[in-house]
C-alpha cells in the first residue's frame, strides 16, 4: 500500500468546495468552519445545519466549473458524484477528500486531537474511520494536562537555542532536562517523596509517547487503582463493589473479551484496551503497569479490568506488587472466574462427592507447563478446568493420555460461557486428542475434563454439540 504524506493544511481565507448537502457533508463543514476556510457548497438537497451556518450553498448538481480557483474540494455525496468531482480535480490538480470512499480520494481528513497549541492527526488512509477515531480518543487521553507548561518551557528552550546557536542534534536531550525541571520546582504528586521519581516519570513519558497519562496535579489529589474482575461476560454476574468501581473510575484499563455493556457502566471514564487477542499484545504488560503507576500518582481513579478474576491467570500478582513498589493506593474486587463459572452455566459441577473431590485449574497457552502442573496428578483422580487452551486441545489432550488419563473420559468446552451465544461441546479425551474436532482456536472456551462432565451432560444443559457434530 501506497504510503501517504502527514501534512497540516492552512485553509484561513482559502476556498474550499464541499459537495453534498446531507449530516455527513455537515460534520465535514463544521471541521472546514474550524480551520477559518472560506467555504462554498453545492447540492440539489441540503440539510437544515447546512442551512443554519449559513454558508452559501447552490441547490444543484456538481459542475467542473466549481472547482475553479478552489484549493481543496470535499466531496460527500454518492459514489457517482464523488467519481465525477474526483475526475475533474484531477484534471486541475486539486487535492479531494472523498468522505468514507476512499477509492475517489487523494486527501483524507484525519481523527485530530487539539490541545493547548499541539495538534496530532491519525489516519488509517480511509480504510477504518472507526478505528481514527478510537485512536484520536487513546491519544487524547494519555495525553498530559499540563501539555500548555511544556509547550511554553519548549518555546522559551527553542529561543534561547537558535540565540546560541545550539545544534539540531542537541536539542533533544536539552529539552527533556528542562521538562524535567518543570516537576523539580511543581508540587510533588502524591505518593513520590523523592524528586528522582519525576524526572523518571517524564523522562518516560516522552521516551515512550502513550505511555504518559495525565499531568500533575495538586498535591493534595489522591489517585487509586482497583484490579476488578468482571466476571466471565455477563454484566449480571458483575459483584455490586465492581460496578461501583467502575461508576467512579477516571480510567479503565481492559482487556479481552470484556463485554462492551460492562464498559458501559464507566460513563465518566476513558477506556483503553491493552488486552491480548490471536497472541498479540495491544500494551506490555511494563507498560500497563506505567499507565496505571502515573494515572494514580495524578490522582486519577483507576479501573484494571480483567476477564473472570484479576488473580486467576489475570497477572492481578504482578501488577498488586507492582503498584504496592511504586507505593500507589490499591486494592482488589473479585469476580467470579470463568474456571467455575463455565463448567456450572453448561450444567457441570467441578466436584461431585461421587466422582471427584478435587479440581484442578490450569493454563493451556503453555504446553510444558501445563504437563508440569498435570504430572503429580493421580489419573482421572480429579476434575481438570484448562482456561487458554482451545487452541492446543489436542497435545494437552495427548499429555494426559501418555500420563495415563482413559481415553474414554468425558470431555467439555464451553464457549462464550453466561452469553447469549454459549456453546458446549461434549465428547471424550480421546475426541479432543486426535485434533480432528473442528473448532474454531480462536474461539473462547473453558475445557472440563473428568467424570463430571457425564453429569452435565446427562442433565441437558445448554447448546450440546457432539464430536462428530461439531463444524466451524
Amino acid at each position: 500500500m501506497f504510503q501517504l504524506l502527514p501534512l497540516f493544511l492552512d485553509l484561513a481565507g482559502r476556498r474550499v468546495l464541499l459537495v453534498g448537502g446531507g449530516p455527513v457533508a455537515a460534520a465535514k463543514l463544521r471541521q472546514l468552519l474550524a480551520a477559518s476556510a472560506d467555504v462554498r457548497g453545492v447540492s440539489p438537497d441540503v440539510c437544515e445545519a447546512i442551512e443554519r451556518s449559513g454558508v452559501p450553498f447552490e441547490r444543484r448538481a456538481f459542475a467542473p466549473a466549481d472547482l475553479d480557483g478552489v484549493w481543496l474540494v470535499v466531496a460527500a455525496a454518492t459514489p457517482d458524484v464523488n467519481r465525477e468531482v474526483a475526475a475533474a480535480a484531477e484534471a486541475r490538480c486539486v487535492f479531494v477528500n472523498a468522505v468514507d470512499d476512499p477509492a475517489n480520494a487523494t486527501a483524507f481528513l484525519t481523527g485530530v486531537v487539539r490541545r493547548a497549541g499541539v495538534t496530532l492527526a491519525i489516519s488509517t488512509s480511509g480504510a477504518a474511520p472507526a478505528l481514527t477515531a478510537l485512536l484520536r480518543e487513546g491519544i487524547d487521553a494519555v495525553l498530559p494536562r499540563d501539555l500548555s507548561a511544556w509547550v511554553a518551557e519548549a518555546g522559551r528552550q527553542r529561543a534561547a537555542w537558535r540565540r546560541d546557536g545550539v545544534p539540531m542534534a542537541d536539542r533533544r536531550p536539552l529539552l527533556l532536562e528542562a521538562l524535567n525541571a518543570l516537576y523539580d520546582r511543581s508540587p510533588r504528586a502524591v505518593g513520590s517523596e523523592d524528586p528522582a521519581l519525576h524526572k523518571q516519570d517524564v523522562a518516560a513519558g516522552l521516551q515512550a509517547g502513550p505511555v504518559v497519562t495525565q499531568g500533575i496535579t495538586p498535591a493534595n489529589a489522591i489517585g487509586h487503582v482497583s484490579l476488578v474482575g468482571a466476571g466471565p461476560g455477563d454484566p449480571g454476574l458483575l459483584t455490586r463493589r465492581a460496578v461501583a468501581r467502575l461508576r467512579a473510575a477516571d480510567l479503565v484499563l481492559y482487556d479481552a473479551l470484556i463485554d462492551r455493556r460492562i464498559l458501559k457502566l464507566a460513563r465518566h471514564a476513558q477506556r483503553f484496551f491493552v488486552g491480548k487477542r490471536a497472541g498479540r499484545h495491544a500494551m506490555t504488560q511494563q507498560t500497563i503497569n506505567a499507565v496505571m503507576i502515573r494515572a494514580a500518582r495524578r490522582g486519577r481513579r483507576v479501573v484494571r479490568l480483567k476477564g473472570g478474576d484479576p488473580f486467576v491467570f489475570g497477572r492481578g500478582g504482578e501488577e498488586m506488587l507492582a503498584l504496592r513498589d511504586a507505593g500507589v493506593s490499591v486494592d482488589v474486587v473479585p469476580g467470579v472466574t470463568s474456571a467455575i463459572a463455565a463448567p456450572a452455566l453448561a450444567g457441570i459441577p467441578v466436584t461431585h462427592r461421587d466422582h471427584s473431590s478435587a479440581f484442578l485449574v490450569v493454563g493451556g497457552h503453555d504446553e510444558e507447563a501445563f504437563a508440569d502442573a498435570v504430572h503429580e496428578v493421580v489419573p482421572n483422580g480429579v476434575t481438570i478446568v484448562v482456561l487458554m487452551g482451545v487452541g492446543r486441545r489436542a497435545a494437552l489432550a495427548g499429555r494426559l493420555i501418555d500420563r495415563g488419563w482413559a481415553p474414554a473420559t468425558p470431555a467439555a468446552i464451553v464457549f462464550d460461557a453466561s452469553k447469549p451465544t454459549q456453546e458446549v461441546w461434549n465428547g471424550t479425551l480421546e475426541d479432543l486428542g486426535t485434533g480432528q474436532v473442528e473448532i474454531e482456536n480462536n474461539r473462547p472456551g473453558t475445557i472440563v475434563i473428568g467424570e463430571v462432565v457425564a453429569l452435565g451432560t446427562r442433565a441437558g444443559r445448554g447448546q450440546e454439540k457432539r464430536a462428530h457434530h461439531v463444524s466451524r
